[in-house]
This record gives C-alpha cells, structure tokens and sequence, in this order.
C-alpha cells in the first residue's frame, strides 16, 4: 500500500489510511497505526470501488481498533 490520505490522531496513537489500486481496478485498504516508533499495518480483504471510499473504512476501522484496544 503506498498513497497515504491523511493521518488522525486517536489517544496516543497516528491512525493513516492507505489505499492501493489493485490488477482488476478495485481499491484495496489498509490501515497504519503509529505509536512513538512503532508501527503495526493492517490490511482489509474488502475492496472498494474509489480510494475516498476505501480511505474511509481504513480510518473508520483503525480508530475502532484504537478505541476498543485491540492492538494487543
């Protein structure tokens, strides 16, 4: 995934969407979320029909993982 949206911060945490246009034309989804140095990346199976769409979900489900701790 390589084209960064934009970045909100949740709590402690940098929640960036990302999205990539696949082979068939879909938009793929993933979602980084940085605390100090480290960063986990989480990847969607969804796929979507616009990156603003996909941006969305990436950034909707990141900062429910965030507020619902489930990053452990």
């Amino acid at each position: 995934m390589n084209t960064k949206q934009y970045a909100e911060r949740v709590g402690n945490y940098v929640v960036t969407p990302l999205t990539q246009t696949t082979e068939s034309g879909q938009v793929a989804a993933a979602v980084s979320i940085r605390r100090g140095v480290y960063d986990r990346v989480f990847s969607f199976i969804n796929q979507f029909d616009n990156a603003a769409t996909a941006a969305r979900y990436a950034l909707k489900e990141g900062r429910s993982m965030v507020l619902s701790n489930q990053l452990n």
